[in-house]
């Protein structure tokens, strides 16, 4: 079995959701530290004439230590509305526009107190829209209990050995830096890495803006397209 484990990012870009393709099973990794000006309450997409900004989700107020499960959103903030109004412009020149806008009603179509669920949510919704069929589950919610990771690249070990019978573990390039091969292979466990080639794609500009979120990419290109996309990836 092929494992691929993240932290619940929101809107993610494409690489997130190939990842998820392909592999057997996938965690959203919420037991750990929350950090600031990362990817699990915002994404990036395009601004209505050049350039990028930012989509968010507004959070609580939390201590320093809080782990990703207990961060909670703040719903007193009109977000949902503030996010729809920042895809407007898309509707000029996006030929997928409504599709998106109608999985965005399905993504917030109930309210949420964490940023967890929420995120577990639009991965569900994008998956099904991109029919990638995937199994996603939530750590927190798994009753595992995992042995302490004394390095970084041995809380996904520790989780492999806890579910059983995986065979590879699937990680984005990044953690190829601090990742011990020979560790996960003494468990006979295969670490891959992911990397995912992103080509540039009509934006209905005159220069392409590289690795936004998942919006960005379905607003222009139909799901047919877009799995083509997620099959153009490398094991390093």
């Amino acid at each position: 079995m092929k494992l691929g484990i993240m932290q619940p990012y929101f809107m993610p870009y494409l690489g997130y959701f190939s990842l998820i393709k392909h592999t057997d099973r996938f965690i959203l990794f919420d037991t750990v530290q929350f950090i600031r000006h990362g990817w699990i309450e915002r994404n990036r997409i395009l601004k209505p004439n050049e350039g990028w900004q930012y989509i968010k989700v507004p959070l609580k107020k939390h201590a320093r230590e809080t782990v990703i499960k207990d961060i909670e959103i703040c719903n007193d903030q009109k977000w949902k509305e503030k996010i729809a109004a920042q895809i407007q412009h898309y509707k000029r020149t996006a030929p997928f526009y409504n599709n998106v806008i109608n999985l965005l009603n399905d993504c917030f179509a109930c309210e949420y107190n964490d940023i967890t669920r929420l995120n577990e949510k639009v991965c569900n919704v994008v998956c099904d829209y991109l029919n990638i069929f995937t199994p996603i589950h939530i750590f927190s919610t798994m009753g595992f209990k995992i042995e302490a990771a004394l390095k970084p690249d041995e809380w996904a070990l520790n989780i492999c050995k806890a579910v059983g019978g995986v065979t590879e573990y699937w990680n984005p390039p990044g953690g190829m830096s601090f990742f011990d091969r020979d560790k996960y292979e003494k468990n006979n466990i295969k670490l891959k890495f992911h990397q995912m080639k992103l080509n540039a794609y009509d934006q209905g500009r005159p220069s392409f803006e590289p690795g936004l979120s998942i919006i960005d990419v379905m607003m222009f290109n139909g799901p047919e397209e877009i799995s083509q996309m997620l099959d153009n990836y490398e094991l390093l």
